[in-house]
């Protein structure tokens, strides 16, 4: 019978696979690049297979199987990782470290209330942060990076367990002396010719923006169209609209934020379609600290929601 990998071979293979460079993947793991390439090669000596492929120089490629066994590998560090979770959440409940992940359209309109909130209610949790966009934090939580994700739906997030928070309206942002800002809500319809201002590729307010309009017949073209404009940021976004340069879908939260100048901008409410997202938490199945999440769930939701659109 083949002796078992231990968890810290897992890791060096694991951590290669992910960063592609020897140097990288050792520091990430704490130790020398030697002892890295050592411990994987001690893999593939115990299990008689070769995980590696070393006839192409100093890239990183692995081989087929190598692909396949760092798949597994992840899957039980995980599995081992869960078992600790599982004990500290039966010893210590509401402790410990919480590495929460955030989407850019979310995290500076709620973060600062809940790091305000969270110490005072529950002392012993330890909260990290990371923001990033939606496909990348649900990629962290899937390889166990992360507990918990703040997030925006609807997004790809199946393989996850989901609690709904509240509900977040679009609204229409425009210069002040647009035809629209007569209207008291505008049909999403009317934006078919209209300058669009989006986020970028990666952004899931920009597919949840599109989807919304196309669902109301708004635009019947993809994103490449020409009467739209992509940009990195919600504050270049909203400086483009006071300048002229466009109109914009803002959900509710970055429109009650500081972001708004409200001397240049005015804002309506939009029909015609399902004109909000849903923001909500995410972690893996199963996981040990669910009633945690549970608990602290209503700490994320800000005081300025109104409760009809609360869904807890």
């Amino acid at each position: 019978m083949l002796p078992m990998p231990s968890a810290q071979q897992l890791r060096y293979l694991v951590s290669l696979a992910e960063l592609r460079h020897f140097g990288r993947a050792a520091k990430a793991c704490a130790v020398t690049q030697s002892t890295l390439s050592a411990g994987i090669l001690a893999l593939e000596r115990q299990m008689d297979v070769q995980l590696l492929d070393r006839e192409v120089g100093k890239k990183v490629v692995f081989t087929p199987l190598g692909d396949r066994v760092v798949c597994q590998a992840r899957h039980a560090l995980e599995a081992l990782q869960g078992v600790l979770d599982m004990a500290v959440a039966s010893r210590e409940p509401m402790s410990g470290l919480l590495r929460l992940g955030v989407i850019p359209t979310i995290g500076p309109f709620v973060m600062p209330t809940l790091v305000a909130r969270l110490p005072r209610q529950y002392p012993r949790l330890n909260l990290s942060l990371s923001e990033d966009l939606t496909h990348n934090v649900m990629e962290k939580l899937a390889r166990g990076r992360l507990d918990l994700v703040l997030l925006a739906m609807p997004c790809d997030c199946a393989d996850s367990e989901t609690l709904p928070l509240w509900r977040d309206p679009f609204m229409l942002v425009m210069p002040r002396a647009h035809p629209f800002a007569r209207l008291d809500v505008v049909p999403v319809a009317d934006l078919a010719h209209e300058r669009m201002i989006l986020l970028e590729d990666g952004h899931c307010l920009r597919e949840q923006t599109l989807a919304m309009c196309r669902q109301a017949g708004g635009w019947s073209s993809g994103p490449a169209d020409e009467t739209q404009c992509a940009v990195t940021s919600l504050f270049t976004l909203v400086e483009m609209v006071a300048a002229g340069m466009g109109l914009a879908l803002l959900p509710q939260l970055a429109v009650e934020s500081p972001l708004m100048d409200w001397t240049r901008l005015t804002v309506r409410p939009v029909s015609g379609a399902q004109a909000w997202r849903t923001i909500g938490l995410a972690w893996r199945p199963r996981s040990p600290r669910m009633a945690d999440f549970h608990a602290i769930a209503p700490l994320f939701v800000p005081d300025s929601i109104p409760q009809a659109n609360s869904l807890l």
